[in-house]
């Protein structure tokens, strides 16, 4: 049996579709977990049935996370919010809260989390906070700038270094953090590049793309491989 990994859907609105980058499943599916797309909807008959059989969560990137969230109004055009995703994530991250069900946030999912428990964002980087090149152009899997891994830090002792390079395609990022986080790594110029919440087993986010590199850079399959190691040890308990 492998774990099953409830993952976060994109939405396209112009085509009023639902969709997934393969990285995000089959970079779960090389790590040894069996990822499921979960509906987008707020019904919490639906959630609770899909979110208690899952043994692990996977926020993905897309949209902006809407300013409301953290008591803000949008303060530029180019702000996309995605209120259906909102509603969705806060049930089902109060979920794997509430139960302790690890999770892995990317992009959008680190902002999200940020967001979720107190903290704030930059709501558009180029506008806020000028700095490293954050909107890389292809190819997605090679860096564009570098990250400092903070030292003792979960993600320092899993991948032993102390600094590295990392893809990057985001305009919103980490302002305030969330006193229920800790930083794990930080950019050049100053922003917060991971976080994970040292009260639960495992709730990590990064804001770089491993779902775009990890198939050339083994740091991106460790981070991968660790959460659904750690599913897996959820799926076990389950059984006993």
């Amino acid at each position: 049996m492998k774990p099953l990994i409830g993952v976060m859907p994109l939405i396209d609105y112009e085509k009023e579709s639902l969709w997934m980058l393969p990285g995000y499943m089959e970079g779960l599916i090389e790590a040894g977990a069996a990822p499921v797309m979960f509906p987008l909807t707020d019904d919490d008959a639906v959630l609770g049935t899909l979110c208690g059989r899952m043994d692990g969560f996977l926020f993905t990137g897309g949209q902006d996370v809407s300013p409301s969230l953290y008591g803000e109004k949008v303060r530029f055009s180019n702000i996309s919010p995605s209120p259906e995703r909102d509603r969705e994530e806060k049930k089902v991250l109060s979920y794997a809260l509430e139960h302790d069900v690890p999770v892995l946030g990317i992009c959008r999912g680190i902002q999200f989390l940020n967001a979720f428990l107190g903290g704030t964002l930059y709501q558009d980087i180029p506008n806020e906070h000028q700095g490293a090149n954050h909107c890389q152009k292809p190819p997605y899997d090679a860096p564009c700038h570098m990250v400092k891994i903070l030292p003792g830090t979960p993600m320092q002792k899993l991948l032993k270094k102390n600094s590295m390079g990392v893809n990057s395609y985001h305009h919103q990022a980490i302002k305030k953090l969330s006193e229920r986080l800790v930083p794990e790594a930080v950019s050049s110029d100053g922003l917060t590049e991971a976080v994970y919440m040292p009260d639960k087993s495992y709730v990590h986010a990064c804001q770089w793309h491993p779902e775009f590199s990890y198939k050339v850079n083994e740091d991106s399959k460790k981070i991968f491989c660790e959460f659904v190691r750690h599913s897996i040890d959820l799926m076990r308990k389950k059984e006993i």
